[in-house]
């Protein structure tokens, strides 16, 4: 029998920036990963100076459609949107969109990933932590939509007319892009007698809320991950300090991608495989 592996986010591009080295080495190994994308985008900034023009401001959420199916191509998984509205970044004080993701009640906003669950019957779900990885009211909304959905699939009385229940064995939030990472990164590039542009991002970091339970070989897939990532052009600057390390100092000092298992609750050794225990 088949793995399944759901990774849930709230924007195109998430997917590729945080988790695609490895949903690209799994994919790989044949086993069949979905990307679910809770909103289009459509409030979403266009980080790219060369495509910051009126034509792409005027076409956006097709564009970043067109960019995430390239994503999605580049990595060898599926990828599902779920139909929900971005909600922007309000600034300080100011009141979510109307009808936005974030401001939905969370049932009416976690029914769709409901019935993606119980229609794809995944083993594994990942996410972000309560934190959203940044303060983004969409990123927060996605770990409470996957939270709320990951219980409620299993359970036939709740989100009735969605499909047959099912229960994923294991919860994940993503530990990607760490303090450590950085870090990590930072000394080596030193060390290596390069110049780091990691040590303004780490002076903004905080600290690492979650321990890591699992660390994910992967850096086979590094390229795979850069293109994924640059093929959603609107959203990532090429001059990015992301870009500007070496990848081989990323392969020897950090190959892996980094997870806390939230569900179960992680035994005593560091886990190498996502479907450790999982039973088919």
């Amino acid at each position: 029998m088949t793995y399944r592996l759901l990774s849930v986010h709230a924007h195109p591009d998430d997917e590729s920036s945080k988790c695609a080295a490895t949903l690209a080495r799994y994919a790989a190994e044949g086993v069949e990963v979905l990307v679910a994308t809770c909103t289009g985008g459509e409030r979403g900034d266009v980080l790219n100076p060369a495509l910051d023009t009126p034509e792409t401001w005027a076409d956006l959420p097709a564009i970043r459609r067109r960019e995430m199916a390239a994503a999605a191509e580049i990595l060898g998984v599926r990828q599902r949107f779920l139909g929900l509205v971005d909600s922007g970044l309000p600034a300080e004080g100011e009141p979510l969109p109307e009808g936005c993701f974030a401001a939905l009640p969370l049932s009416e906003a976690a029914a769709p990933l409901v019935a993606l669950i119980r229609e794809f019957r995944p083993h594994v779900v990942i996410t972000y932590d309560e934190t959203g990885g940044y303060p983004h009211p969409d990123h927060i909304r996605t770990h409470e939509v996957t939270v709320e959905a990951f219980t409620a699939a299993a359970d036939p009385a709740r989100y009735p007319g969605t499909g047959e229940p099912w229960q994923p064995q294991k919860l994940y939030y993503q530990a990607t892009l760490s303090r450590a990472w950085f870090q990590a990164l930072h000394e080596a590039t030193l060390a290596a007698g390069l110049e780091s542009s990691m040590a303004e991002v780490l002076n903004e970091l905080p600290p690492d809320k979650f321990p890591v339970t699992t660390k994910i070989r992967c850096e086979a897939h590094f390229a795979t991950r850069d293109r994924a990532l640059l093929a959603h052009a609107t959203q990532v600057d090429p001059a990015h300090p992301f870009f500007a390390h070496s990848r081989e100092i990323e392969r020897q000092v950090w190959p892996h991608e980094d997870y806390h298992l939230a569900h179960p609750a992680p035994g005593p050794h560091l886990e190498e495989d996502l479907f450790t225990g999982v039973t088919p």
